[in-house]
């Protein structure tokens, strides 16, 4: 490693939407016949980067899963896009005008919901390569990640990709690339990186226009400074960092000392990921590699490592991730409730934007409540669950964090159970406030109206919209921007944007703060007895649409009883939907043969009077698999 001083170092990463081929390009970067990092990827196998199964099963990096299920499903509901789940890193080596440099891929999941892994990533690069589909032009996400890599000072690399298809558009795209971007069309580069063509010029950008590690030997500084941008947890060797040295050398038997936690480590191991782990016997300044110190607990990603009785200045940190989607987890078996707890948390120190606490409920016994990012982020953290340590879970209906302002202080409730009564002037609820994102939609110009009505449907407000595309262009396409609810999005706002679009429109969303709103609890009573875990927070305006449809969900699913049940949805002491759900009923004259038409009637009034009283003494204990339909469906 000594061979690599911080000249001959590049770090970077590449910027891409959905498909655009950010997956692909890494792969031919690696690829033998480039950099000699791997020997060429054989035809169908499993891109480098891709390392966790939900991330090749999901196709999350452009490579769809060979099962059509998980294809037709996560399509239909926009979930596919292109980056990893976590951000990956790897080393090549490639000879340039007679120097041998060091590059660093350091990937980045492309997704919304995963802004904080792309955050993390970015603070260890000086540049990035800011890839577009020639035949689809800017995307919302890519947009939005761009101006992230812009405001940390990141050099971009512009480049048009698939030029080899026949419906690419070079010209017109990189016309919007410099409206959009403000890049010069000269500087971009034209590739394909399914066949390899023009990548060869992108190795060497690289190296010529992305500006090495800022070196502190000028300063004449020796002291060990290493930046851990990411972590991951592995059952036999404890937590293993990601890390960025900025100054220094850390070799093995160093003693290091975390300046977020004040806790000191003895390095065990270190290496570059070439792509796959690579021991080496020292990391220095301005390279990127992997540690292991014997770290047993999480590691606090943003921290600033140093050798133990030096001091150094801490490198500014990472805001802390703040949970926008909570869910409760709980065990399908509740005598498993032990196991799942571990699971969760071994699973949370390789994600450590899951934030973790203990919650029970009356109806499915003791859970975790866990918040995330956004939904697919949730839905990834189950389905890993599941796939790593068999966990079989119910997840409740994801909710956001509401803030409930009284008459002296404010009150952030993520579970709907905790939720104020409005309707109760009691309470002295002054005013409740949801969370509100800023969102982007592009799409092409003749789906302008389905995303004005779509938008308007989910109390969208403060909409504007401007062309990408010179007014000439034979396709404009049109950027969209609002301000809406952050509940609204969790819903099914992904699958209605793909479905009015044809699949055309790209969509991302930023936080944009707290908005007073017109919101209340619905609470459903079944036999007048209310369900904590079924407790839903909704606007008053759909209020009753709402209700409608939950209450004849649980008249689906809940099993018959022996009384009849009714089933409410409530807010407040108002019943703003109902169903019936009949009673079995035996037939008790059935062995009755002649006689009176009264002895029939007796017969039949004192089954009433038995259902009468069963009704005021019984319990409906609804089954866990009630509870999984109920919760599992969007219908």
């Amino acid at each position: 490693m000594e061979d690599f001083p911080s000249d001959a170092i590049r770090n970077f990463s590449i910027i891409a939407h959905i498909d655009h081929g950010k997956s692909t390009l890494a792969d031919r970067l690696v690829e033998g016949f480039l950099t000699g990092t791997i020997a060429k990827l054989r035809k169908g196998e499993q891109q480098t980067l891709d390392k966790l199964k939900v991330e090749r099963e999901r196709g999350i990096t452009g490579q769809y899963s060979s099962n059509s299920l998980f294809k037709s499903k996560y399509a239909s509901f926009g979930y596919l896009f292109e980056g990893t789940l976590k951000a990956q890193t790897a080393s090549m080596f490639h000879s340039y005008m007679n120097k041998c440099y060091m590059l660093n891929l350091i990937d980045t999941p492309g997704h919304v919901d995963f802004s904080w892994e792309v955050a993390r990533s970015l603070a260890a690069c000086q540049g990035a390569l800011l890839l577009v589909d020639a035949t689809q032009g800017v995307q919302a996400q890519t947009l939005s990640v761009f101006h992230v890599a812009k405001e940390k000072g990141l050099v971009i690399v512009p480049i048009l990709n698939k030029i080899d298809l026949p419906a690419a558009q070079p010209e017109l795209m990189a016309a919007q690339m410099q409206s959009t971007f403000g890049v010069n069309p000269s500087d971009i580069l034209h590739i394909s990186a399914k066949t390899g063509k023009g990548v060869e010029k992108v190795l060497e950008a690289i190296i010529r226009r992305i500006p090495p590690p800022v070196s502190a030997l000028a300063r004449n500084d020796k002291r060990l400074k290493a930046f851990l941008f990411d972590s991951s947890y592995d059952k036999y060797r404890g937590v293993i960092s990601l890390v960025s040295i900025q100054s220094g050398v850390m070799q093995r038997g160093d003693r290091i000392q975390s300046i977020a936690t004040s806790k000191r480590y003895e390095v065990t191991d270190l290496g570059v990921m070439y792509p796959e782990e690579v021991p080496t016997i020292s990391l220095r300044e301005g390279q990127v590699g992997w540690m292991v110190c014997s770290m047993k607990d999480s590691a606090h990603v943003g921290d600033t490592l140093h050798r133990v009785g030096e001091t150094v200045e801490p490198m500014p940190g990472f805001k802390p991730t703040k949970a926008m989607v909570y869910a409760g987890i709980f065990p399908v078996d509740s005598n498993d409730f032990v196991k799942l707890e571990e699971s969760i948390k071994r699973l949370t120190l390789t994600d450590r934007s899951v934030t973790v606490s203990r919650e029970s409920s009356t109806a499915l016994g003791q859970g975790c409540r866990l918040g995330f990012l956004g939904t697919l982020h949730m839905d990834v953290f189950r389905q890993r669950l599941e796939d790593e340590y068999n966990a079989n879970v119910i997840i409740t209906a994801p909710t956001v964090p509401y803030k409930v302002v009284y008459g002296d202080r404010e009150v952030y409730v993520s579970n709907p159970t905790n939720f104020p009564d409005v309707t109760d002037t009691s309470n002295k609820v002054k005013e409740v406030q949801e969370p509100v994102v800023k969102a982007s939609i592009i799409v092409p110009e003749e789906f302008l109206g389905e995303m004005m009505d779509l938008l308007f449907a989910h109390r969208a407000g403060e909409t504007d919209y401007r062309y990408l595309d010179d007014s000439g262009a034979s396709s404009s396409r049109i950027l969209l921007t609002s301000v809406m609810p952050l509940s609204e999005i969790v819903t099914d706002f992904f699958d209605k944007l793909k479905s009015r679009s044809s699949g055309f429109a790209s969509f991302d969303y930023e936080d944009a703060g707290y908005k007073a709103s017109n919101l209340a609890k619905m609470v459903f009573l079944i036999n007048n007895k209310p369900v904590d875990a079924l407790a839903l927070i909704v606007h008053r305006s759909t209020e009753h649409a709402v209700g409608r449809a939950w209450v004849k969900k649980l008249h689906r699913v809940i099993p018959r009883q022996l009384f009849e049940v009714p089933i409410q949805a409530a807010i407040g002491k108002k019943i703003v939907a109902r169903e019936t759900l009949s009673a079995m009923r035996a037939d008790v004259t059935a062995g009755l043969y002649g006689g009176h038409h009264e002895r029939k009637l007796k017969h039949l009034e004192n089954q009433k009077e038995s259902k009468r009283r069963m009704k005021k003494i019984g319990s409906v204990d609804l089954p866990q698999e009630a509870f999984f339909d109920i919760l599992s469906s969007k219908s």
